[in-house]
C-alpha cells in the first residue's frame, strides 16, 4: 500500500470535468508566467520572477495527471506518444518542476548572472522539449 502511494501521480488540483479544458487552461497559466517572467527579466525585477516560477512548478506537478489514458479528443493536441511512452513524458514534466524550482530559488536569491543563466536554456529544455514530442502543432494564424 505505501509504494502505490508514494508512486501514483498527484491528484488534480484544478477540475471542471472536462479534463481537456483543464490541461490547456493549465498550460495558458504556464505560458502567462512565462511571458510575466520574460518581461520581468527585460526589467530587471529579478526577485519578482520567483513569483511566477514558484508557480510554473507547482502546476508542472499536475501535468501527468491532466493526461489520463483514454482523453485524446479532437479538441486535443496531444499526441498518442504520451501513452505510449509515458515516462518519458512523466520526465519532462519533472523536468520543468526542476528547472522552475531552479529559477523560482535563484530569482529569490537575487542572484542575476543565475537567473540569466538559467533562462537562457529553460524554454527549449522545458516547454519546447515537451511539446516537439509530444503536441500536435498549432494552427498558424
Amino acid at each position: 500500500m505505501v509504494v502505490a502511494c508514494t508512486t501514483a501521480a498527484p491528484p488534480r488540483m484544478i477540475g471542471t470535468n472536462d479534463i481537456v479544458f483543464d490541461r490547456q487552461r493549465l498550460m495558458k497559466v504556464q505560458g502567462a508566467n512565462l511571458a510575466e517572467i520574460q518581461n520581468k527579466m527585460k526589467a530587471g525585477n529579478i526577485e519578482g520572477i520567483g513569483v511566477n516560477a514558484e508557480v510554473i512548478a507547482i502546476t508542472s506537478m499536475q501535468i501527468p495527471s491532466l493526461f489520463p489514458e483514454g482523453s485524446l479528443t479532437d479538441k486535443s493536441n496531444a499526441k498518442p506518444e504520451i501513452w505510449q511512452r509515458r515516462r518519458t513524458f512523466e520526465g519532462r514534466a519533472k523536468n520543468l518542476t526542476i528547472w522552475s524550482e531552479r529559477l523560482r530559488d535563484a530569482a529569490r536569491a537575487k542572484d542575476e548572472r543565475a537567473v540569466a543563466d538559467i533562462l537562457k536554456d529553460y524554454e527549449r529544455v522545458t516547454c519546447v522539449a515537451c511539446h516537439d514530442a509530444f503536441r500536435k502543432p498549432l494552427p498558424r494564424s
